[in-house]
């Protein structure tokens, strides 16, 4: 089982490493680092799904790789990325509460700044929905967000990335 797993081990830790100093960063550099982390895990998944397929092929497979040992590989790299990611953000914001407030406040004003273009879009009673739902948000909430948002498209890019490298030995 090691066999399978060593590379997507190694690529998934390496990439929820590299997204939570892409959100410290980005908390430095900016109020909402939220949005612009996921831009960045859309960039960092696949890539280091890309690399723990290429590697568990070349060098633990003898360059053989059917779609599900991808699918397997690429499971367990975007989960590790996805939950090292949510656990470190939540440390983060549980630790520094004055950066959770202000990202909560720039979603409000974000909310509040495109409110007649929801409300035209989805009605009233969804804009108040949402804006009473971004009012009680938890710190928790930001993580478990950006963890999905590294799940998500990680089966997507696992799903193409495994089907590109397949090859039997047949």
């Amino acid at each position: 089982m090691n066999k399978y797993l060593s590379s997507a081990y190694q690529f998934g830790t390496l990439g929820g490493i590299l997204s939570l100093i892409s959100f410290g960063f980005l908390a430095w550099v900016q109020p909402d680092p939220t949005n612009l982390n996921l831009i960045f895990g859309y960039i960092i998944t696949p890539v280091s799904i890309f690399l723990a397929l290429r590697f568990f092929k070349d060098y633990s497979n003898n360059g053989y790789l059917s779609f599900a040992e991808g699918m397997s590989v690429g499971f367990v790299t975007y989960m590790l990325i996805a939950i090292i990611s949510a656990l470190g953000i939540w440390i983060i914001l549980v630790l520094f509460p004055d950066l959770f407030e202000v990202i909560k406040a720039s979603k409000i004003q974000v909310m509040e700044q495109s409110k007649d273009t929801i409300i035209t879009q989805v009605g009233e009673e969804s804009f108040q929905a949402t804006q009473k739902s971004i009012q009680e948000m938890a710190s928790i909430d930001i993580a478990i967000n950006d963890g999905i948002w590294k799940i998500v498209p990680g089966l997507f890019f696992t799903i193409i990335i495994s089907i590109i490298f397949r090859k039997n030995p047949n």
